[in-house]
């Protein structure tokens, strides 16, 4: 039999599982409520028990990944925070998961695992190289070296989206000002325009001046940020998830404008702009490769 693990994304209201061959093959899959409230030992309980239910011959399994909202140690055994869910700090869900299973556990970051899954199986696939950016509530980030996660010694590195924009720009929770996060994330379309996303991209897309100005605006400031990011990095490609990324179509072209105004040809050659792939499955698909290339199984 094939070697097969299991990837976990825990969020705040869910928790969501896939049980993964090393080709990507996916058998199976499960999303179970999170525990409310979402304390680490309810969470562990829960988790336990969806794993049973997607591997009853849990013997067939060679290890668990599982991603995390928030940041992780560097040898990927405690959880150090996360967010949104209750008295979450300092918790070592890899041994006590290890406990419970008997098998290896290595966790990670959830942007750090939803960019591992694009890698893998959905829009970076193409590519050994890749950056991803989540724009969503906040923007978070990953960085995809030669086909493995990069999170540097201490296992903090890939806060893309935490990077300085404008030094006087508006407080960041990170005790940064003016970050890229502060001006492409959810709540910086808020902030701006009093209103969704999707519907500022809507009455773009009926034409609307405005909308159509501030998603020009976007995509220049998203652009600058991401030119920081590819002088450093040079990837290959830039994949864009969360759910901003789904009205891409609207600011990508003065994205391109300002990385083609501000960076090198030789530091952008051959360089591609994607849009996410897998949705909501890319954290548990990233997860398990984690598990896969962590476990060499």
């Amino acid at each position: 039999m094939a070697s097969q693990v299991i990837g976990i994304d825990l969020g705040g209201t869910a928790i969501k599982l896939g049980r993964f061959e090393a080709d990507g093959s996916c058998l199976g899959s499960l999303q179970v409520p999170t525990p409310q409230p979402a304390t680490p030992k309810a969470v562990l309980a829960a988790m336990a028990d969806a794993i049973a239910q997607l591997a009853p011959d849990v013997k067939s399994l060679e290890a668990i990944g599982v991603g995390l909202p928030g940041p992780v140690d560097a040898a990927g055994r405690i959880s150090k925070i996360a967010i949104n869910l209750r008295d979450w700090r300092e918790v070592p869900l890899a041994d006590w998961l290890e406990e419970k299973t008997g098998k290896p556990v290595i966790l990670a970051n959830d942007a750090n695992c939803a960019g591992l899954g694009e890698a893998w199986l959905g829009a970076g696939r193409s590519f050994k190289n890749v950056i991803m950016l989540t724009l969503g509530t906040g923007v978070g980030g990953a960085i995809i070296l030669n086909g493995e996660l990069f999170v540097g010694p201490r296992g903090a590195a890939g806060e893309l989206g935490l990077i300085t924009l404008n030094p006087d720009g508006p407080p960041c929770n990170s005790g940064n000002r003016g970050s890229l996060e502060q001006y492409a994330s959810v709540q910086a379309v808020r902030r701006e325009t009093g209103m969704e996303p999707a519907a500022v991209a809507k009455k773009a897309i009926a034409g609307d001046t405005e909308a159509l100005a501030y998603w020009e605006q976007y995509g220049r400031r998203l652009g600058a940020g991401l030119a920081s990011l590819i002088y450093v990095l040079t990837p290959e490609a830039v994949v864009l998830g969360g759910g901003i990324s789904a009205g891409a179509d609207l600011f990508l072209p003065s994205v391109w404008g300002e990385i083609e105004r501000r960076v090198l040809p030789s530091s952008r050659e051959g360089l591609q702009i994607v849009t996410a792939e897998l949705g909501n499955r890319a954290g548990a698909c990233g997860a398990a490769r984690l598990a896969f290339q962590t476990f060499e199984v």
